[in-house]
């Protein structure tokens, strides 16, 4: 969300970055938010006009009462004609201030509407393009080794270990949804406990947030076009489930001043995850790829404008050296202009090799979003001058199985079925080195 100040300034600027993001359609916002905040700063001008004129005349009246009571005659009658002018005048602009007190709120509430819509200007680095298509392969790391051997469909290689169900959590819930068992659950959880240990590790604090919002701190974290595609309600209640940890992470500083020495506040947050995940998808984004429900591991970044740009490049290195870790080759992909969500300034993925497909696929996205969060819900710090600034709001998936899953497992698949547990997660496997199927 910008500054409406900065869209007056530079409405080219504005316009401009709305094309780079292939959304033209918005262009006639610029002018419409423009118009309206000048005739919002119009009407409080009038406002403080009438504030003025009515305390005028209430002080003018002190002394007229003071003549009043002293006077006789003729001269009463006229002290008392302008008294009674004067407090019909101030009547008059008492509800002409309600008026124009009614039309600066519903000219807010208008410009407010428009504002969420607009684009956060995007960092000067971000490749231009219309969709995902568009975006960038910056570097790989490690060797994407294609086996000489099959690697079967990722549900099929928990199958062989007796390790999902998803018939019956069809049965139970709808597509979308699964059982994992046995050694399957087992490394699930292993997964997240290691990536817990590993932010931990890093410096970061360790939380477990509410896994409901209420939905001012929606609107807060996300555009209304991914609030409308992700989010499930509770219905009846002002509560969304929430689609990431990272929505009731920030959403923890709504409204609040932080002190400047608590900054960087660098968070590490397990939570189940609830998205609706509207559309079809091809056979690869099935089994457990593309689900209804999952639980991640979520690193967040509340800091001051000038450090935002460093805690990006950590971030995005986290998740390149805790894949690697795990035996998992990764590559950083640049997102461009296109595929950046309205609130981001910069964002980039990491891809997991996939022997099966022989192609990358998603398993973290981290993000810089600038003021925009802070701006929505008021998140700030006092500087060394003693001023009041927006703070900077960073996310990047640390793990998020059971996606992670499927790159573990594939990545990890021997050729008689088995799979090799990597060193890292031994101690969160009870010591087990490799996984043996049962079929």
């Amino acid at each position: 969300m910008l500054d409406i100040k900065f869209i007056r300034e530079n409405p080219d600027i504005v316009k401009e970055n709305i094309k780079k993001k292939f959304q033209d359609e918005k262009l006639p916002l610029v002018d419409q938010v423009i118009g309206l905040d000048s005739q919002r700063r119009t009407a409080i001008g009038q406002a403080e006009e009438l504030k003025a004129q009515r305390n005028k005349l209430s002080k003018a009246n002190g002394p007229l009462f003071g003549q009043l009571k002293k006077a006789e005659g003729q001269e009463k009658d006229k002290l008392q004609a302008q008294i009674d002018a004067n407090m019909a005048q101030v009547k008059a602009d008492e509800e002409e201030l309600e008026r124009l007190d009614k039309t600066v709120a519903e000219l807010e509430e208008k410009i407010r509407r428009i504002m969420l819509v607009i684009p956060n200007i995007i960092d000067p680095s971000v490749p231009i393009g219309p969709d995902d298509s568009a975006n960038v392969e910056v570097e790989r790391f490690g060797e994407a080794a294609v086996p000489s051997f099959p690697i079967p469909y990722h549900t099929e290689i928990m199958e062989s270990f007796d390790g999902i169900d998803l018939d019956a959590a069809g049965r139970v819930s709808g597509a979308g949804f699964y059982y994992l068992l046995g050694d399957i659950a087992r490394l699930h959880e292993a997964v997240l406990a290691y990536g817990r240990d590993f932010m931990i590790n890093k410096g970061f604090t360790y939380c477990i947030p509410p896994f409901m919002i209420h939905g001012n701190v929606v609107e807060g974290v996300m555009s209304q076009t991914d609030m409308d595609a992700m989010m499930y309600k509770i219905e009846g209640e002002d509560l969304y489930l929430i689609g990431t940890s990272e929505h009731s992470m920030i959403g923890r500083f709504i409204d609040q001043i932080i002190p400047q020495e608590k900054l960087p506040q660098t968070l590490t947050s397990y939570s189940p995850c609830f998205r609706k995940e509207k559309g079809s998808h091809g056979i690869e984004e099935r089994g457990v790829y593309r689900i209804h429900q999952f639980e991640k591991q979520e690193m967040i970044v509340v800091c001051k404008p000038e450090e935002s740009k460093d805690w990006y490049e950590k971030m995005w290195r986290y998740s390149v050296e805790l894949f690697r870790s795990m035996d998992i080759p990764v590559r950083q992909l640049e997102c461009c202009s296109g595929d950046l969500a309205d609130l981001k300034v910069k964002s980039c993925d990491i891809e997991a090799w996939s022997p099966r497909q022989q192609k990358y696929f998603e398993v973290c996205s981290c993000s810089n979003l600038g003021d925009a969060q802070a701006r929505r819900l008021k998140i700030r710090y006092r500087d060394e001058e003693g001023k009041i600034q927006l703070a900077h709001t960073l996310n990047n998936t640390c793990v998020a199985p059971p996606r992670m899953l499927i790159a573990l497992l594939e990545n990890n698949l021997q050729e008689d079925g088995s799979v090799k547990i990597p060193e890292v997660l031994w101690p969160y496997m009870g010591g087990t080195k490799m996984l043996v199927p049962k079929k």
